[in-house]
């Protein structure tokens, strides 16, 4: 049996269901976490987004500690934060503090888009602009976690010293070129911008620079995999994630709603198209069908690492599926190589 050679890694988005509450969503994320721990997933990481019915994670850094609190080895991080939306100095004392809770187990990534709608970033008191000094506030960032300079002024309380890993992510080559150019790991969202992954892949590898937080490129790929005993009941429970990206291309904003039997009565074939290219990185099936796709994503980019989406309506369901995903990429299972060490012992 073919054993995925790398480590897998869950991107949680707190997803509201219908039926459910926020709080619930939080709740889940907390004991989905707890589970992917047991089955030997890497990291357990939240991403920021605004202004979303369906998604209860806006508050990265408070969610980050909910789950954190109720975990004891896995690293927690953000997959990310939308740094144009804060000040780098806030983002440092958010987490710091959660370095300092929680030691050795928070990741930092770092987003360039807002993560949400012009009106809400309105809201949010942010220029559109600051989006152009990314690199600027990344090493800001950066410096406030580092050890405080002679003359330092200005200091991160809880934040200095603590070092926390920081990841450059994004759908575009943007992110590659800074990744590579800053020598920091990447993580790219293929899971719903799959358009420039592998061209992203080869500009980040190809321009890498060492750094003292990491000595060789290492990438992180996101993908949907949605596992079932078999490849039809996967093919159904995927159908609440198709209705949601529908949903996205209307400019609805709903939550997530049940699986159901036709997808092709809830979306035009204009709205399947638009869906299906953002779906494009995705493997629905049972066991040997997720293999399979994951064996054929892992030759097609290398990834040093595969962060996983599952999207499934149903909370045991979606339990289920993480844990044919973990016994068919047979997790605990693969020895570390030097570069994956050296990734994951500052990231």
């Amino acid at each position: 049996m073919t054993k995925t050679p790398v480590p897998l890694s869950i991107l949680e988005l707190g997803r509201v269901k219908q039926g459910s509450d926020r709080r619930a969503a939080l709740d889940e994320a907390r004991t989905m976490a707890q589970h992917a721990e047991l089955l030997g997933y890497r990291r357990f990481w939240v991403a920021e987004h605004h202004n979303a019915p369906t998604v209860a994670t806006a508050a990265t850094s408070l969610v980050i500690a909910h789950v954190a609190a109720g975990t004891s080895t896995i690293r927690v991080g953000a997959g990310g934060i939308m740094l144009p939306n804060h000040a780098p100095y806030v983002i440092a004392e958010q987490f710091g503090t959660l370095a300092t809770l929680f030691p050795g187990r928070i990741d930092l990534g770092l987003g360039r888009a807002p993560g949400t709608d012009q009106l809400t970033l309105q809201a949010l008191r942010r220029d559109p602009s600051a989006a152009d000094h990314f690199p600027q506030d990344v090493l800001e960032l950066q410096a406030f976690l580092g050890p405080v300079q002679p003359g330092q002024r200005i200091e991160a309380v809880p934040g200095s010293g603590t070092q926390v890993p920081l990841w450059i992510l994004g759908s575009s080559l943007f992110g590659a070129q800074l990744a590579a150019q800053l020598g920091l790991p990447f993580g790219f969202a293929s899971h719903f911008a799959p358009g420039s992954l592998d061209q992203a892949l080869r500009v980040y590898r190809d321009g890498f620079t060492p750094s003292r937080q990491l000595d060789r490129p290492y990438a992180m790929v996101g993908v949907n995999v949605i596992a079932a005993p078999t490849d039809a009941e996967a093919r159904h429970l995927a159908t609440s994630q198709q209705m949601s990206f529908a949903d996205l291309v209307r400019g609805m904003r709903g939550l997530v709603q049940p699986p159901i039997d036709d997808i092709d009565r809830y979306w035009s074939p204009v709205e399947k198209a638009h869906a299906s290219q953002m779906l494009a990185c995705s493997v629905v099936g049972g066991p040997d069908t997720v293999r399979a796709g994951i064996d054929a994503l892992l030759m097609r980019t290398q990834a040093d690492e595969l962060m996983v989406v599952s999207d499934v309506f149903d909370p045991a369901l979606r339990l289920r599926s993480f844990d044919i995903i973990a016994d068919v990429a047979g997790l605990g299972e693969a020895s570390e190589t030097p570069a994956r060490a050296t990734a994951t012992s500052r990231g």
